[in-house]
């Protein structure tokens, strides 16, 4: 097996391992409970997971989706974060333009990943994830020939610093904040691995998912979409800027 085959296996195997600490991180943020601790327990009968039932994909697999001392159900969230992570890193493989790229994509859309689980469980976007995102975000643009640092820094500035525009005319017209610092925080890691000409594509594209989900959940309701609904539009910013990654690297 060549070295590139290799790479593109192990991210692919640790892709589930990923999607399971992304999710788990995402399942403990409205409670405020840390990532590194304590271990992690069954929702239901607080009893601790061991190792053996934590294998990402085939621990759930082999018992049925229920936790082994209670039997309740495990969230099948869990179970798609970790074949999402896989996912992902197979869609960095098949589109990556070198080994260096293949890593740096992986990470880039797990990261992504990420926000979007931690904004639809809380609406909130960590630090710990929109500050490996602008990392990334830079040596992506380190790492293509075609792109370089400043212009990298300049796609940063303008996408953190549109957001922080709009989050202060939000909040000076209607009293109360709209956009919170994590978009703003995002839209600067965003900006930096994509460039500034991504930046209205990934908005507009994400305002037309947000706009869809919205509009689909009021007809379940049977209802009007309400101009006051709170959506966790980081979350679609950060699923735009992967689907746009993606697209412009076919």
């Amino acid at each position: 097996m060549s070295g590139t085959a290799s790479l593109a296996f192990f991210l692919i195997a640790t892709g589930a391992a990923v999607g399971s600490f992304l999710a788990a991180w995402a399942d403990r943020l409205p409670r405020g409970e840390s990532i590194v601790g304590p271990r992690s327990r069954c929702q239901s009968c607080a009893g601790q997971i061991g190792w053996r039932d934590m294998v990402p994909v085939l621990s759930w697999l082999w018992l049925g989706g229920k936790c082994r001392s209670c039997g309740a159900a495990i969230p099948k969230r869990l179970f798609y974060a970790e074949l999402g992570g896989m996912a992902l890193a197979v869609l960095a493989v098949w589109v990556a333009e070198s080994p260096l790229h293949m890593v740096l994509g992986a990470g880039w859309l797990w990261v992504l990943m990420g926000l979007v689980l931690c904004d639809l469980a809380a609406f909130r976007l960590p630090d710990g994830l929109t500050g490996p995102l602008f990392l990334i975000g830079i040596l992506l643009a380190w790492e293509d020939p075609s792109r370089d640092l400043s212009g990298a820094l300049i796609g940063a500035t303008i996408g953190a610093g549109t957001f922080l525009a709009l989050r202060i005319a939000y909040q000076t017209l209607r009293g109360r904040e709209g956009l919170g610092w994590g978009d703003v925080k995002l839209m600067a890691g965003i900006g930096a691995g994509l460039g500034v000409m991504a930046l209205p594509v990934v908005t507009l594209v994400a305002a037309v998912l947000a706009m869809a989900v919205a509009g689909i959940a009021a007809l379940r309701r049977g209802a009007r979409p309400d101009g006051d609904l709170a959506i966790a539009f980081g979350a679609y910013l950060a699923g735009a800027a992967g689907l746009v990654w993606i697209w412009s690297l076919i």
